[in-house]
């Protein structure tokens, strides 16, 4: 049997997981009890319980990282019942929260049979920092939606326009708020929460929209380009979240990709070896470059990339890249 413990996750990329698990025939063994943060507590108590009764030995349990307090107890539980465990890692507390030294980090994910790592890059780091257990590179999240894209073509005799999606406020987004001054010649169009009143007041090639629902962007988009960026400055990716990109990949990818958008990242991210090889968009190493670079791409260039675009959306729809990790780290057991 090969089993999980759903949790109803507000993030996005842990839902889709559950989702392609469900779908791939695996048991969820979570005990439903509501909502909030005490339920979310007492789900996962009994969860332990379920899991604890209903293991069997040979099967194999997912877990996705992190799961807080209860991810060494599941692994335990896993190898005293003759089962396995892979972990699928979302994010390293190490980087993302800065709540675990490296050390730490490492020792708790030495419990697991197997780990689905996001890229190159993280495997790298899991293995200089001491990492024994078999690693397997994801590539790239998948993307579940029900929407499709339009698939009209894109307008060339208008400006380039990109776009960015996602949290919008100074403190974790503070490049968003430079980006205008220095995009003459494109647009950029900005969805999100957190703009500071007043901020687009005189913005001359950006527009903000607002928060838009993911299936209804997916449905209505009419940009050429999705940004995948982050942290404080337009000048590459800096501070605590812009550097995070060196080592992850951010769900936002997908989602571009999934909204049949080729996508903009930075050329130090984990991301761009993967994006340029499969020729799905383009890396830059600031903002800046962006009137320069799009303006010299022609109209049948930019089809070549918005066909890859579609492309790969069909495989993130169905789950491709989290089934072929699975199979490789099946075969690792």
């Amino acid at each position: 049997m090969n089993c999980y413990i759903g949790m109803d996750s507000p993030n996005t990329a842990k839902r889709h997981v559950d989702e392609l698990m469900a779908r791939m025939g695996f048991t969820d063994l979570a005990i439903k009890v509501g909502k909030g943060k005490v339920a979310t507590f007492f789900r996962k108590l009994f969860s332990m319980v379920n899991l604890m009764v209903k293991l069997k030995r040979g099967d194999v349990l997912v877990i996705q990282y992190p799961f807080k307090k209860f991810y060494v107890i599941q692994c335990r539980i896993a190898h005293m019942k003759g089962a396995k465990s892979i972990t699928l890692i979302h994010d390293l507390g190490t980087f993302r929260r800065r709540k675990l030294t490296a050390e730490k980090e490492i020792k708790r994910l030495s419990y697991t049979d197997v780990i689905i790592v996001h890229n190159q890059s993280m495997n790298n780091w899991l293995v200089e920092h001491g990492c024994k257990a078999p690693l397997v590179n994801l590539d790239i999240f998948d993307y579940l939606s029900a929407s499709e894209p339009s698939s009209e073509p894109q307008h060339p005799d208008r400006k380039p326009t990109f776009v960015f999606a996602g949290g919008i406020s100074q403190r974790k987004s503070s490049f968003v708020y430079q980006v205008d001054d220095v995009i003459e010649g494109c647009h950029f169009d900005l969805y999100g929460n957190g703009l500071e009143k007043g901020a687009d007041a005189h913005w001359r090639n950006s527009t903000f929209h607002g928060r838009v629902d993911s299936d209804e962007f997916i449905r209505t988009i009419k940009a050429d380009w999705g940004l995948v960026w982050d942290g404080d400055t337009i000048d590459g990716c800096s501070g605590t979240w812009g550097s995070y990109l060196r080592i992850n990949n951010p769900h936002k990818t997908s989602f571009y990709l999934r909204s049949g958008l080729p996508v903009i990242v930075w050329k130090e991210s984990a991301m761009a070896p993967f994006i340029t090889a499969n020729h799905l968009g383009i890396a830059v190493g600031s903002l800046r470059e962006l009137p320069a670079v799009l303006s010299a791409i022609t109209p049948e260039q930019y089809a070549d990339y918005r066909q890859a675009a579609f492309r790969i959306k069909d495989r993130l729809n169905e789950g491709y890249y989290f089934r072929k990790a699975f199979a490789k780290a099946m075969e690792s057991l």
